[in-house]
C-alpha cells in the first residue's frame, strides 16, 4: 500500500466527502454548478443523487451521518461492529452499536474515488487473504486490516447465501484483528419449523454475545421503538414497489440503490424513514401526473437485475440505463420480504415472509430472527436455486410482476455459489421468456473488466436480442 494512502483514515475520508456533498445545495444554483468542477470524479454521483431532489438531499445527508457515527463512535461511548449487508442493523441500533457494513463502504469508495478500492483489495492479499474471494468485502476491509480506519470492537456476520467467500472474509478479519466474532448460521431451507426454531435459537445466542460485549442488556422499550420504525419503513418500501409497477414507472433509476442502501445503513432509524418518505412523495407526484422517473421522460424498456448492481465509479450503470430509457425495476437487494410487500400477496408466498410483532420481548426477538433470515441473498440463495422460495422462483415472480423486458446477472468473480448455477438459472429464465444477460465484470473492481467493455457488451446484448436498435 502506498504511503500516501495511509495519510488519512479511510472512513474519515469518506465522511468528509459525503459531508461536503450534503451541503452543496445550501448555496445558489450557480455556486452548486461551480463546485461540481472541483469534484470531477464524484460529480456523477452528486448529479445523479441530488438530481432526484429532496430524496437525494436526504440520502446524501444520511450517508454522511452514517459515516460520522463510525468515525466518532469511540468518543461518543459506542461500540463499532464490522458487519455485512446481509445482516439487518436493527439489533445494533437497539443496543447502541454502530454497524460498519463492509460492502456499503466498498461501494462508497468505488463511487467516490477514481482509484476505487484497488489498494485495499490488494492489501488483503498482502495480509494473506485469497485474491479469489469476494471483492465486496475486500474493498474496504483492507483499510481496517492496514490500521487506517476507525477502531473496531467486534465482528458480527452471518452466512449469506451459503457464500463461503463472504463468511471467510469476516472470519479472517476477526483472526487478523484479534476481535470477538459471532456468526449466525443459515440452514438451506427457509420456511419449515426446524429452520424457524434454529433461526430463533441462533439469534438469541447473538443477543447474549452482544450483551456480553457491550455490558448492557437489550432494552424492550428501545427495541420496540426500533421495530416500529422498521414496520413503517416496510410500509414505505411496499408502496414504492407498488408504484414501480405503473406504466410509465414514476421512480428514477437511482431510487432502487437509495432504497437498499438506506435500509442497510439505518434500518429502524428515522434517517432511513425520512429518505423513504421523500421518495414516496416524489414518486406519488410523478404517478399522478403520469410522468416517468427517467430524465428523458420516455420509458423504452424495463430491466430487472436478479443479483446485485455494478458499482463503477460515478454511478455510470445508472446513468447508462437512464440514457437508454431503461426503467430499472430493482434487484435482489431492493426487495422487501415483509408480509405487506406486493409480490408476497400477488404470488401467495406469505410463508416465506416475516411480520413485525412487538407484543413481548420474546416475540420481538422472534421477529428479528425472521427478518434477518430474509435479508438479501439469505432469503433467495440459501438452498437449491430452483427450490421453493429460492432464487429462480423469486426472480421469475418479480420479473413478471414488474413487467421486465430482460434480466441481468452481475456479481464478482468471488461469487462462487451463484457462478456454480447461473448458467442453469439463465437457461430457466430464458425458457420463461426473459432474455437474460450474464455480466462477466467485477461489481467492485474495474480492473477485472473496464466499465467501457462492460457497457459495450451490455449494449451488444440489447441489440442482438432486438431490445434496442
Amino acid at each position: 500500500m502506498r504511503p500516501e494512502t495511509r495519510e488519512y483514515h479511510f472512513d474519515w475520508m469518506l465522511w468528509s466527502s459525503f459531508d461536503a456533498a450534503s451541503r452543496l445545495l445550501d448555496g445558489t444554483q450557480k455556486e452548486y454548478a461551480h463546485m461540481l468542477r472541483y469534484i470531477p470524479y464524484f460529480s456523477g454521483v452528486v448529479r445523479a443523487i441530488l438530481g432526484t431532489g429532496e430524496p437525494g438531499r436526504r440520502f446524501i445527508a444520511a450517508t454522511a451521518r452514517y459515516l460520522e457515527n463510525i468515525v466518532h463512535a469511540k468518543e461518543r461511548g459506542r461500540k463499532n461492529a464490522i458487519t455485512t449487508f446481509c445482516f439487518s442493523p436493527a439489533i445494533f441500533y437497539a443496543m447502541d452499536i454502530t454497524p460498519v457494513c463492509l460492502e456499503l463502504l466498498s461501494v462508497m469508495m468505488t463511487f467516490t474515488y477514481r482509484r476505487g478500492t484497488a489498494e485495499f483489495l490488494d492489501f488483503c492479499n498482502e495480509a494473506g487473504y485469497t485474491e479469489t474471494s469476494c471483492s465486496s468485502q475486500r474493498g474496504s476491509i483492507g483499510a481496517y486490516l492496514a490500521g487506517i480506519g476507525a477502531r473496531i470492537d467486534m465482528i458480527v456476520t452471518d452466512t449469506p447465501g451459503v457464500c463461503d467467500t463472504n463468511a471467510n472474509a469476516f472470519a479472517f478479519a476477526a483472526a487478523y484483528l484479534d476481535k470477538p466474532f459471532f456468526q449466525l448460521d443459515m440452514p438451506p431451507a427457509l420456511a419449515d419449523e426446524r429452520s424457524t426454531a434454529y433461526h430463533r435459537a441462533d439469534y438469541r445466542a447473538l443477543i447474549s454475545f452482544l450483551e456480553a460485549r457491550t455490558g448492557t442488556r437489550l432494552d424492550a422499550d428501545r427495541l420496540r421503538g426500533v421495530l416500529n420504525e422498521v414496520a413503517r419503513q416496510d410500509e414505505l418500501v411496499a408502496e414504492l414497489e407498488d408504484l414501480s409497477r405503473a406504466v410509465p414507472n414514476p421512480l428514477p433509476v437511482a431510487y432502487n440503490l437509495m432504497v437498499y442502501a438506506c435500509r442497510f445503513l439505518f434500518a429502524g432509524m428515522s434517517e432511513c424513514t425520512g429518505v423513504l418518505v421523500a421518495m414516496r412523495d416524489a414518486a406519488r407526484e410523478n404517478a399522478e401526473l403520469g410522468k416517468s422517473g427517467l430524465s428523458g421522460g420516455v420509458e423504452k424498456l424495463r430491466g430487472f437485475f436478479c443479483y446485485i448492481d455494478h458499482y463503477t465509479q460515478n454511478l455510470r450503470l445508472w446513468q447508462m440505463l437512464d440514457a437508454h430509457g431503461i426503467c430499472y425495476q430493482g434487484n435482489i437487494l431492493s426487495r422487501s420480504w415483509a408480509m405487506n410487500a406486493p409480490h408476497v400477496s400477488e404470488f401467495g408466498t406469505g410463508e416465506a415472509a416475516y411480520e413485525i410483532d412487538t407484543g413481548s420481548m420474546e416475540r420481538m426477538v422472534d421477529t428479528l430472527a425472521a427478518l434477518n433470515s430474509r435479508m438479501p441473498m439469505i432469503k433467495s440463495i440459501r438452498g437449491p436455486y430452483d427450490g421453493p422460495h429460492m432464487w429462480l422462483q423469486d426472480t421469475l415472480s418479480l420479473a413478471k410482476m414488474y413487467g421486465a423486458d430482460f434480466i441481468v446477472y452481475n456479481g464478482t468473480p468471488g461469487c462462487r455459489n451463484t457462478w456454480g448455477m447461473v448458467k442453469l438459472f439463465a437457461r430457466d429464465t430464458e425458457k420463461a421468456g426473459f432474455p437474460t444477460y450474464i455480466m462477466y465484470a467485477d461489481a467492485f473492481d474495474d480492473r477485472v473488466e473496464s466499465w467501457e467493455a462492460t457497457r459495450d457488451r451490455f449494449e451488444e446484448f440489447l441489440r442482438v436480442r432486438r431490445l434496442m436498435p
